[in-house]
């Protein structure tokens, strides 16, 4: 069996890239495709400040009608 070291995900908004409700194609990223929903810290690789920031930008851009509540 092959051992390999599985390299840690570094959050995106502290490398200096924001995430804004009003920037759909990077909210997306962060929502699954086939419900909708947000989805966790563990595939997102956000640290959990950022994640809350995620979750409360998606939660606009759906109040918005920019992004659908469901699929």
């Amino acid at each position: 069996m092959a051992d390999f070291k599985k390299r840690k995900k570094i959050c995106q908004m502290c490398a200096g890239k924001p995430v804004d409700y009003k920037n759909v194609d990077i909210i997306k990223k962060y929502i699954s495709s086939d419900k909708g929903r947000i989805l966790p810290r563990r595939m997102t690789g956000a640290c959990a400040r950022h994640q809350r920031h995620i979750a409360n930008e998606v939660k606009k851009a759906r109040f918005m009608a920019l992004i659908p509540f469901v699929k």
